[in-house]
């Protein structure tokens, strides 16, 4: 009777081992050469500890395996529901014990019979359960994306897809505004194509003028008038010879100084820019437009910029011309309001109109003089009388310099005052061709 009982206890015990044992996947191929003949070596199949999927420990082990005629059948635990990183490393040997290469496998559950090419990952694959939880990482987990970030243009209110890039004066990223067939200049502004900015200019390349080279004659000929002056680079012998210090140019005739007179056997070359013959605009510079929006309106009886337009740094030059052009409008009858044109620190237009005034308008011109701004101011409403005004301003050009449109109510009121449209247009510096 004691006997039969621990016989029972011993079936019960294999039992209840034979239970906790993990499901397998059979994988059933045949291995081949790349000559066409069946594979035979030996595969070594090695993984590290995980917990399967039914939560069986799996501990860490190799398993050798010979493959005969190509046959492979082997039974693994599945990876793809363990823990993260469960995997199979396999390698594969000669015959004569020479590993010849390696592979990974991710083995999923399967109550069919799987080949190599359903379990084989990519060298490098993190492979693991196929439902991972997951939590979000913050900004401040990252060491260094903070900063990372803070130094990486943003997004300006100008930003636009597909348009070319440009940097505002506030660091962010723009669209650059213009025709499709403007070219992009470097302080961000856009206008025509070409060396003098204008319709068709063209330019002549190493040009010998025409004159004698014998050691007396000074005076040369170009084909054409550079245009603008400036653009023409003169070489006697390979070397740049200087505009004002080495010869002068009138229109299209070089004339050599004594110092620099060129001898019997040297080499006179030009290159330059000039308007074509055939259209004597070619050579113009375009006007551009630097901005042009509606604004905001306001009931305040304080002034408020209601838009404004920013011209950065450097953007303006001795002889430059901004025009500025305005709308505002009211709505209501009951209270009085002012529109107000700031040019940097400088009032430089400022009209209060009566109640029943719908809207007023007018323009200003800004001349870029050396270290000062003369301008001339316009205004009229529909009711309010045309004003004509001029001044002079000292506002540091070389630094971003903002023109704001401001508005204020006369007083209390439910009355509002508007920037419905303004626009800002730069006319450089062009010297005549």
């Amino acid at each position: 009777m004691v006997r039969f009982r621990r016989l029972a206890m011993m079936v019960v015990a294999a039992a209840a081992g034979a239970a906790a044992q993990p499901a397998l996947t059979t994988i059933q191929d045949v291995l081949y050469q790349a000559n066409g003949t069946r594979y035979s070596g030996t595969m070594f199949i090695a993984w590290d500890s995980f917990q399967a999927g039914d939560t069986s420990n799996i501990a860490t082990a190799t398993l050798t395996l010979p493959i005969v005629n190509g046959v492979l059948n082997v039974q693994l635990v599945p990876t793809t529901t363990a823990t993260a990183g469960a995997q199979y490393n396999i390698t594969f040997s000669t015959q004569g014990g020479t590993p010849q290469f390696t592979e990974v496998w991710a083995v999923p559950p399967s109550t069919l019979t799987l080949r190599v090419r359903d379990v084989l990952v990519s060298t490098g694959t993190v492979v693991g359960p196929s439902a991972l939880t997951s939590s979000p990482i913050t900004i401040g987990d990252v060491t260094g994306l903070s900063n990372a970030l803070a130094v990486r243009p943003q997004e300006g209110v100008g930003f636009a897809i597909d348009r070319a890039a440009i940097i505002n004066e506030a660091g962010q990223i723009e669209g650059a505004v213009g025709n499709a067939g403007d070219c992009v200049h470097v302080d961000g502004s856009t206008g025509a194509c070409g060396g003098g900015g204008g319709l068709a200019t063209l330019y002549s390349d190493s040009e010998t003028p025409a004159g004698a080279v014998n050691g007396a004659n000074t005076a040369f000929t170009l084909l054409y008038a550079p245009s603008p002056a400036g653009s023409l680079d003169l070489y006697l012998n390979g070397l740049l010879m200087t505009q004002g210090t080495d010869y002068t140019l009138t229109t299209n005739s070089i004339t050599f100084f004594l110092h620099s007179t060129p001898q019997t056997g040297d080499l006179v070359i030009a290159s330059y820019r000039y308007g074509n013959p055939n259209n004597p605009l070619s050579s113009l510079t375009s006007p551009q437009v630097v901005c042009s929006s509606s604004g905001t309106s306001t009931s305040s009886t304080t002034p408020v910029q209601l838009g404004s337009c920013t011209l950065p740094g450097g953007l303006l030059s001795t002889g430059d011309r901004i025009e500025v052009r305005f709308q505002y409008t009211h709505t209501g009858t009951t209270t009085g309001f002012t529109p107000q044109i700031q040019w940097g620190g400088t009032t430089a237009l400022s009209r209060s109109a009566a109640a029943a005034e719908t809207s007023v308008a007018g323009q200003l011109g800004f001349g870029i003089n050396v270290g000062a701004q003369s301008y001339a101011a316009q205004s009229w409403g529909s009711a309010l009388a045309f004003a004509a005004a001029v001044g002079n301003a000292t506002v540091n050009s070389s630094v971003n310099l903002t023109i704001s449109f401001q508005g204020q109510m006369a007083g209390t009121t439910t009355d509002a005052v508007a920037l419905s449209n303004f626009t800002v247009i730069r006319y450089p510096a062009q010297s005549n061709p």
